[in-house]
């Protein structure tokens, strides 16, 4: 009978640190286990047969054996490098914060082939080059999407009542999205949501990817839905993402491209 202590699964690599002499410990994302912490032992000594292989930003399959604190990578394969996602300095932060996101979304050991997919998906739109910051909103709405917290663009969260493009809107991210005029809603936690901007956050519920990176807007109709969906996730995941900090001095260009 095969050792039930060994299995092999696909990976993405969410975060890393080392641990020990020249040890690593990896939290992995995998479709069927969901995300877990692996030691990958001895990686970081200069002949360890995993060291070039076992890197973030890549799809990987990985061979384990069970353990009883942490699984332990025994074999690594890359299969999809994505090598032209780290060309770019923005576009590889924007891929550290996707995984990030991902990270604080799930918890331990449970099945995410949705996650997985849609991270997956990201990974292979930086690469081809999509502009990053569409790849981040198209993600982040869909990973609301996935977690059961998909933000309404098109009904009051109030009263229900359907919003019309003639009057004011304000996004709520406490309640769950838009606030038309007629609602006063909470008197803090609100902003002002232009129509343009509106219209933004129903494409990214609605539209594919090429339709997506196909559109022409100003760059403050994009900056707001940035804000907006960054409030929303920081209310929906009880805290802002380490990375942005790292993203936006990227962004600024107050760290140079390689």
């Amino acid at each position: 009978m095969p050792n039930s202590r060994l299995y092999v699964t696909d990976a993405i690599v969410l975060s890393r640190f080392d641990y020990g002499e020249a040890d690593r410990i990896m939290t992995l994302l995998t479709p069927v286990h969901g995300k877990f912490k692996a030691i990958a032992k001895g990686v970081r000594r200069p002949t360890s047969r995993l060291g070039g292989s076992l890197e973030p930003l890549a799809e990987l399959r990985v061979a384990l054996a069970r353990g009883r604190t942490f699984d332990v990578v025994t074999q690594v394969q890359v299969t999809h490098a994505w090598l032209r996602l780290r060309d770019s300095l923005e576009s590889a932060a924007t891929a550290w914060y996707l995984a990030e996101l991902a990270d604080r979304s799930l918890e331990e050991r449970h099945e995410a082939e949705a996650l997985y997919a849609l991270l997956r998906r990201a990974y292979e739109l930086l690469d081809a080059g999509m502009d990053s910051g569409r790849v981040a909103r198209w993600y982040e709405m869909h990973l609301a999407d996935e977690l059961g917290v998909r933000p309404e663009v098109d009904r009051c969260v109030e009263c229900d009542r359907m919003l019309e493009a003639d009057e004011s809107f304000r996004w709520v991210p406490p309640l769950g999205g838009v606030l038309c005029s007629r609602c006063p809603g909470p008197s803090a936690e609100r902003a002002g949501l232009s129509v343009e901007a509106l219209k933004l956050l129903k494409a990214y519920q609605r539209l594919d990817v090429e339709a997506l990176a196909a559109l022409r807007l100003p760059p403050a109709v994009e900056r707001e839905v940035e804000a907006a969906m960054r409030d929303f996730l920081r209310v929906s995941l009880e805290r802002d993402a380490r990375s942005l900090e790292f993203l936006d001095e990227v962004r600024s260009g107050r760290r140079p491209e390689p």
